[in-house]
C-alpha cells in the first residue's frame, strides 16, 4: 500500500495495482483481498491503492506505474447504493470505511477512478471489475439519474471489463499480458466485456428481437426452451402458457459461433419495452454452459460480452479461500473501526451463487445460479484458523453461510439438464423436480463445526431459503436447536401473489409452514426464539391494496416492524427493468403487454412504507386518507379488525399492547425491530 512497503519487500515496481473504494481488509470476504492474494500466489507483485483522494492524481501515482495493468473496483458494493438511501438521500456513514465516515469514495467510483488513472498513466492497460462494473456491463437504468446510462466500460474508457467472480479471467489475463500479449488482442476470456469496431466476419449474428419478438405476432415463441432436454419442471406457468415452444440448437453445435445482438443503447434509452426485452434476453443468457455472447451497439462501437465464467470446482474454491490472508485490516488504519469487517471477521463463507432468482437481487447476475461449494475440510480449517489467530475470538462463529444459508451442495440432479436449462430460478414457481434439496450434508457440517475444540457457538446469519429448509425437517431441527441466537431473520418479502410473482418468491404458505416447524423445534429445545420476517415496500407489481392486505396480515400476526425496506432499483436487476419500463421481463415483452403497477412517486413510496408501519401514530393520518380514497374506510376504527384508529392521540411514547409478539429487543416496554444493516444485506 506504500512505497515504504515496496522498499521493504525489495520491489522496484508492482506488476499489478488494484484501486478500490473500500478500505483494505485482508479477508476473503473483501474482493480486493481475494484478487490480490490470488495474483500473489501466481507470482505477481500486487499493490493496493485503497480509497484514494479522487480530486487529483497524486494518490493514484503513489506506487508508480504497474508493469502489467491497473485494476479498478468500486468495492464490495455499488458506490451509488453505498452512498445513497432508497429515497436518494446521502448517507453519512460507510461500513467499509475506517471510522464509518461517508466521504471517502466518489459517486460512480469505477468511472472516477478510471478517469484519474487515464490522466496519470494513459498508456497503461486499464481493467475494471467488482459488482459495480458487473451490474453495469450493458446499457442500464440508473435510478439516481432516472435515465438509461451507457455501459460502464464505455464511460470509464477502460480496456477490459471483468464481470462476476473473475478468478479465472484475472489469472489468465495477467499471465497473457506478462507473456507480452497486447490487451487489445485478448478477446476470448469468459466473463469479460470489451469494445470492438465491428463484428468479425466468422460470427453469425442473431437479432434478439427476431427470436423474442417485441411487438404483436400471431404465434409468439420462446427460444429459451429446448424441447430435446429432459423435463426440468412440468408445471405450466402463466409465462409458459403464452409461449409455444420451438426447438433451437445448443451452443455446442450451430450456435458455437453465434452472437446475439440486443437493441442498441440508443434504442433502449428511448424505448422502455426494448429495455425490458434486452434485460430479459441478458438474463436468459446467463447459464455458462449454454450462454451465447451478446453484442450491443453504442453509437459506432460494438460492446461485446463474452459468455459468463465457468464456476470454480470445489478444490479451486478451497484454494481461493485458503490463501494466506491475515484476516485483518491493514495496519495503517490503527484502531479505527471498520464496521463491515467487524460484522464478518468471525464468519465463514461456505459457498457462492444462488439459484433462487429473486428479481430484486444482484447475486445471480454477479455470482451466477450454479452453486460453487467449498469442501467440509476446508471450512473446518478456516474455523480452526479463526480460533488460533484472531485475538478477538470468543468462541462464537458469527455465520456459516454465504449468499444463502442453505444452498450448500444443492444442485441439479442431471448435468445434462443443467447444461441446457435456461430457467431463471430452480425454486419458482415451485421447486424443480430435478433439484437435489437434501440438506443432510449441511447438518453434518454444522455438527462438525460445533465439535471444533474452542468453538462455543456457531450461528447462522445468512439469508435462509425457508421453502428449501422445510424439505429437510432434520435440517430445520438442527438449525433451530443449535444455531439460532434468539432471533432468526428470514425474508418472505410480501404476502400477496401479485408482488410475490414479480419477485419470484414463494407464497406466504411456505413461510407459515416454516414458522410452524420453527416454533415446534424451539419448544422441543426449551428455548424462546423468534422469527424476524422482512418485507419490501413499493416493489414493482405491488398495488396499494396489496399493501393493505400485508398490513392486515402483520396486525393479525401481531408483528410490528421498527424499520422497513423500500425497493431499491439496483442496476441490471429484473425488478429494475420492471420499475423503469412498466413491463414484466419474466414474460415475453410486447408493446401491447399489460403494464404493471410501479411505485415511483415519493408520496406513494412513503405510503407503502407507512402500511408496513401501520402501528406508528405518525403514519395514521396518511393511512386514514389513503384508506378512505380506496373505499376501505371500514378499516378505520378501534376494533380488532381495524387497521388504524379514527382519532390521532396526543404525542407519547408507543406502548406495546398485551399479546404483541416481541420479535427483536425490548426496552421500557417498547418493541424495537432492527432493520437490515447497510453492507450486511445479501441483496
Amino acid at each position: 500500500m506504500s512505497r515504504a512497503e515496496m522498499d521493504a519487500l525489495g520491489w522496484d515496481s508492482c506488476d499489478i495495482i488494484i484501486v478500490t473504494g473500500d478500505a483494505y481488509v485482508d479477508h476473503p470476504s473483501f474482493g480486493m483481498a481475494v484478487i490480490g492474494r490470488l495474483l500473489e500466489a501466481q507470482g505477481f507483485r500486487v499493490g493496493i491503492i485503497a480509497q484514494p483522494d479522487w480530486t487529483s492524481t497524486a494518490d493514484f501515482e503513489a506506487l508508480g506505474a504497474p508493469n502489467l495493468f491497473f485494476g479498478v473496483a468500486a468495492g464490495n458494493m455499488d458506490s451509488m447504493i453505498n452512498r445513497y438511501t432508497a429515497d436518494k438521500k446521502r448517507r453519512n456513514d460507510d461500513a467499509y470505511t475506517p471510522g464509518n465516515t461517508g466521504d471517502k469514495r466518489p459517486d460512480r467510483a469505477v468511472i472516477v477512478y478510471s478517469q484519474r488513472l487515464r490522466e496519470a498513466y494513459r498508456q497503461v492497460p486499464l481493467v475494471i471489475g467488482s459488482i459495480e462494473a458487473s451490474l453495469r456491463r450493458i446499457a442500464h437504468y440508473d435510478y439516481w439519474s432516472d435515465k438509461v446510462r451507457r455501459s460502464i466500460l464505455i464511460d470509464s474508457s477502460a480496456d477490459l471489463l471483468l464481470y462476476g467472480n473473475a478468478e479465472r479471467a484475472i489469472v489468465a489475463l495477467a499471465h497473457r499480458l506478462a507473456a507480452g500479449e497486447p490487451i487489445h488482442t485478448i478477446r476470448d476470456l469468459r466473463g469479460t466485456a470489451f469494445v470492438r469496431k465491428r463484428i468479425p466476419d466468422d460470427w453469425r449474428v442473431i437479432d434478439s428481437t427476431s427470436i423474442d419478438v417485441v411487438g404483436p405476432v400471431t404465434e409468439p415463441t420462446n427460444p429459451y426452451v429446448d424441447t430435446a432436454t429432459a423435463q426440468c419442471e412440468t408445471k405450466v406457468t402463466e409465462a409458459d402458457a403464452a409461449e409455444p415452444v420451438r426447438l433451437i440448437g445448443n451452443v455446442a453445435d450451430e450456435d458455437a459461433q453465434a452472437v446475439i445482438r440486443i437493441p442498441a443503447y440508443e434504442q433502449v434509452r428511448g424505448d422502455p419495452a426494448l429495455y425490458a426485452h434486452a434485460s430479459r434476453v441478458l438474463h436468459k443468457e446467463t447459464n455458462p454452459h449454454n450462454a451465447r455472447p451478446l453484442v450491443q451497439a453504442h453509437g459506432d462501437r460494438e460492446l461485446w460480452l463474452n459468455a459468463p465464467p465457468i464456476p470454480l470446482e470445489t478444490d479451486e474454491l478451497d484454494q481461493v479461500f485458503e490463501l494466506p490472508y491475515t484476516r485483518l485490516p491493514h495496519s495503517t488504519y490503527g484502531d479505527a473501526r471498520i464496521v463491515a469487517y467487524e460484522m464478518i471477521r468471525h464468519s465463514v463463507n461456505i459457498m457462492r451463487g444462488c439459484f433462487g432468482g429473486c428479481t430484486f437481487c444482484s447475486i445471480t447476475e454477479h455470482e451466477g445460479r450454479i452453486i460453487q461449494n467449498r469442501s467440509e475440510d476446508s471450512i473446518i480449517r478456516e474455523i480452526e484458523q479463526i480460533r488460533d489467530t484472531s485475538p478477538a475470538f470468543t468462541g462464537v462463529i458469527s455465520d456459516l453461510g454465504g449468499p444463502t444459508a442453505n444452498m450448500w451442495r444443492l444442485a441439479c440432479n442431471s448435468r445434462e439438464v443443467e447444461a441446457k436449462c435456461r430457467k431463471l430460478s430452480c425454486v419458482f414457481p415451485g421447486i424443480c423436480k430435478n433439484l437435489n434439496t437434501d440438506q443432510k450434508p449441511l447438518v453434518n457440517l454444522y455438527r462438525r463445526a460445533r465439535d471444533v475444540q474452542g468453538v462455543k457457538k456457531v450461528l447462522i446469519a445468512s439469508g435462509l431459503r425457508y421453502d428449501l429448509a422445510v424439505q429437510t425437517p432434520e435440517y430445520v431441527e438442527e438449525l433451530v436447536t443449535h444455531h439460532v441466537g434468539g432471533y432468526l431473520k428470514i425474508a418472505p418479502e410480501h404476502t400477496e401473489d401479485g408482488p410475490l410473482s414479480k419477485m419470484m418468491k414463494p407464497g406466504i404458505g411456505s413461510y407459515e409452514q416454516f414458522k410452524a416447524m420453527f416454533e415446534k423445534y424451539s419448544r422441543a429445545a426449551g428455548k424462546k426464539q423468534y422469527l424476524i420476517p422482512y418485507f419490501i415496500a413499493a416493489h414493482p407489481g405491488t398495488s396499494d391494496r396489496d399493501m393493505v392486505q400485508l398490513a392486515l396480515w402483520l396486525k393479525s400476526n401481531k408483528y410490528r416492524a421498527d424499520q422497513v425496506q423500500t425497493f431499491y432499483p439496483s442496476p441490471m436487476a429484473s425488478a429494475t427493468a420492471m420499475y423503469h419500463s412498466g413491463k414484466n421481463p419474466l414474460k415475453r415483452v410486447t408493446y401491447k403487454s399489460d403494464s404493471m403497477p410501479t411505485v415511483k412517486g415519493l408520496s406513494q413510496r412513503r405510503l407503502h412504507k407507512a402500511f408496513l408501519r401501520y402501528h406508528d401514530p405518525d403514519n395514521w393520518p396518511v393511512l386514514r386518507q389513503a384508506l378512505k380514497k380506496m373505499g376501505r374506510a371500514d378499516l378505520i376504527g378501534s376494533g380488532a379488525k381495524h387497521l388504524v384508529p379514527a382519532r390521532q392521540p396526543a404525542k407519547q411514547h408507543p406502548v406495546v399492547p398485551p399479546g404483541t409478539r416481541p420479535f427483536a429487543t425490548q426496552h421500557n416496554g417498547v418493541v424495537k425491530v432492527p432493520g437490515r444493516q447497510k453492507g450486511a444485506s445479501k441483496r
